[in-house]
């Protein structure tokens, strides 16, 4: 038994991190706190209310401390370590994206960009945004509204004429000399930023004067300009569902516990207009019935903990319900954002609208999540009624090998498991030392590296494993397996059917039998068969990932001898002649006066690299 008293006596009144031990020396939760004594001393009560933590309590062996100067850094170390070590009492919600924003440069002529990452100071950073899809519409509507270029630098300084956005009125040309003046971009730059950060009100006024203006001065192409651009700034502003009169940044964020599911709902508002949810799920907690509202608060507090130990806080949140241990979070949440942020419920009509929106798209979400889990299952009974498997296959790894005549080989694993394809543990083999289009050694020595390490022990089986092939990949494979000492594991070739057209495929194994897993009607065209269907998407992948591996190989390949084995062309050369000429291509099609007007090019480099590379 855990003798909490004497440890107890041990504890400082600092902040810091306690991780929980059992037995076996498995962490079983990780906690921040204030005062760790004091915070501690709350696990060993008499009577604790949750259940769970009560099960928790009663499995701790040994207790572990860290010290920290801050709250701020406790809360930072206790993110840290749940998401390295994944204790089991803990309610993880994965959250590791970095969102998008939408940024404005401030050069000259200010560019107009997606961004992903931290925000820098170098720059007008607006958002985040909850996907890369509304960040993507935001910045198609700015374009066409405003008109501010999107190129990157280094194109926007070396054009001489006016690109296709600006033929199709995407882009006002800054370009080009003449084609717009400083001041008129800067007011264009001016009416984006006003308008991203909520000021729509004022954008609609100095435009409607410049149309006036115009209009007076009997210029009636620019008043009609300005026409369109407030025309289009009101059917945005009609398509946005709910808008909040007052330019207000905030987060919405609620939890719904449901058939036990945990799903974390948040929606972003900025300059008071509401930019969409992301879904998130928990991890480490199973809602119970009569327990899901103190297992949501709970997730309400992990996940705010979580969340914005990583990414920017807004002004305020708006939440549903409260979190667990409301004062610790909130002082937390301030410690780590260096200010005030206030967490509260929804009071105002709007505010209940947005949050009964999170709540109803959280549930939604469980229950696709549900739907999806039942048909993924059915799928993988439907294997394994097929392939005559023992068990139903919990995890499926696949092979593929993809190549261009033998140059540049590379060979894919990817995973499926838990009813979904596990990019985590998808891994690329370089294939080295085999003759060119030679699949047969190639497929066993990606399946010889793949498995070298559970042959020692590490890692996890595959309960199948799938090769895009026929009867001799499948052969080699499991010939492979054999002689590594896993002739257990159950190999099968996807072999590509007439045509190469999907549902027309076979299962292959390496004894040389063939199913034909047809559609459902037996009809090409017709919807594919569960365990057909499961076999497709899992194989697609694999071949997807083999190719994208290929691709990036081979150009790196041909990059590096088409130019950086030319005698005298450094990584600082190879830059500047990339980024005068706009890639390989434009260096080969340069003449040699072109390429000694590249900083760092002598006329003699110069011609010898037009010899090399014609």
């Amino acid at each position: 038994m855990f003798d909490a008293q004497s440890f107890l006596r041990t504890l400082p009144e600092m902040p810091g991190v306690y991780r929980m031990l059992a037995k076996d020396g498995a962490v079983l939760y990780v906690g921040k706190a204030k005062q760790l004594k004091k915070r501690v001393a709350s696990y060993f009560r008499k009577n604790l209310a949750n259940p769970r933590l009560a099960m928790m309590v009663r499995q701790i062996a040994d207790m572990e401390v860290t010290v920290t100067r801050s709250e701020a850094e406790a809360l930072l170390l206790e993110n840290n370590l749940i998401k390295r070590l994944c204790p089991r009492y803990n309610i993880l919600v994965r959250d590791d994206k970095s969102y998008p924003y939408i940024v404005i440069g401030r050069e000259d002529f200010p560019r107009l960009g997606f961004f992903r990452g931290m925000p820098n100071c170098g720059a007008d950073y607006f958002g985040p945004y909850p996907s890369a899809s509304a960040v993507r519409e935001g910045l198609y509507f700015l374009q066409k509204t405003f008109r501010l270029r999107s190129c990157e630098d280094s194109v926007f300084a070396h054009r001489s004429r006016p690109c296709l956005l600006y033929q199709i009125q995407r882009c006002s040309g800054p370009c080009v000399r003449g084609l717009v003046t400083r001041e008129e971009y800067a007011r264009d730059v001016q009416h984006a930023i006003w308008f991203l950060q909520g000021r729509q009100n004022e954008v609609f006024a100095r435009l409607r004067h410049f149309m006036e203006e115009a209009a007076a001065r009997l210029e009636f192409e620019a008043a009609a300009f300005y026409r369109n651009q407030l025309q289009t700034l009101r059917r945005v502003q009609e398509k946005q569902f709910i808008e909040s009169q007052k330019r207000e940044d905030l987060d919405v964020i609620a939890v719904c516990a449901e058939s036990g599911q945990l799903c974390v709902n948040l929606a972003m508002v900025r300059g008071g207009r509401h930019l969409g949810d992301h879904h998130l799920f928990a991890d480490g907690v199973s809602p119970q019935e009569g327990d899901a509202a103190c297992s949501a608060a709970e997730a309400m507090a992990a996940f705010i903990s979580q969340h914005y130990a990583r990414h920017p806080a807004p002004a305020r949140l708006l939440v549903s319900p409260l979190p667990e241990a409301m004062e610790e979070v909130a002082a937390a949440l301030e410690a780590v954002s260096g200010r005030e942020v206030p967490i509260q419920t929804a009071k105002g009509v709007t505010h209940k609208a947005w949050v009964d929106m999170a709540t109803q798209n959280a549930r939604l979400a469980i229950n696709a999540r549900n739907q999806d889990s039942a048909r993924q299952r059915a799928r993988l009974v439907a294997l394994q009624e097929a392939l005559g498997l023992v068990e139903t296959p919990a995890r499926i790894e696949c092979f593929d090998i993809s190549h261009t005549q033998g140059e540049s080989p590379v060979a894919s694993c990817v995973a499926y498991q838990d009813n979904g394809m596990k990019n985590a543990d998808y891994r690329r083999f370089n294939i080295r030392d085999v003759t060119p289009g030679d699949d047969y050694a190639a497929i066993r020595q990606a399946v010889t590296r793949r498995y070298a390490r559970l042959v020692k022990g590490e890692g996890r089986a595959p309960d199948l494993v799938l090769i895009d092939g026929g009867k001799g990949q499948a052969a080699v494979a499991a010939a492979a397996l054999a002689e590594m000492g896993l002739p257990h594991l159950p190999v099968v070739g996807v072999a590509k059917g007439e045509g190469r057209k999907t549902g027309l495929e076979s299962l292959v194994f390496p004894d040389g039998r063939a199913l034909q897993l047809q559609s459902v009607t037996g009809i090409a065209d017709a919807p594919l068969s569960p365990a057909l269907a499961l076999v497709v998407e899992i194989r697609d992948e694999a071949h997807r990932f083999a190719l994208v591996g290929h691709r990036a190989r081979r150009g790196k390949a041909r990059d590096r001898s088409r130019l950086n084995d030319i005698p005298g062309v450094g990584p600082m050369r190879r830059k500047a002649l990339l980024a005068r000429f706009g890639g390989l291509s434009g260096v080969v099609a340069a003449t040699e006066e072109q390429l000694v007007q590249t900083p760092g090019i002598s006329p003699a480099l110069a011609k010898a690299i037009y010899r090399a590379l014609h």
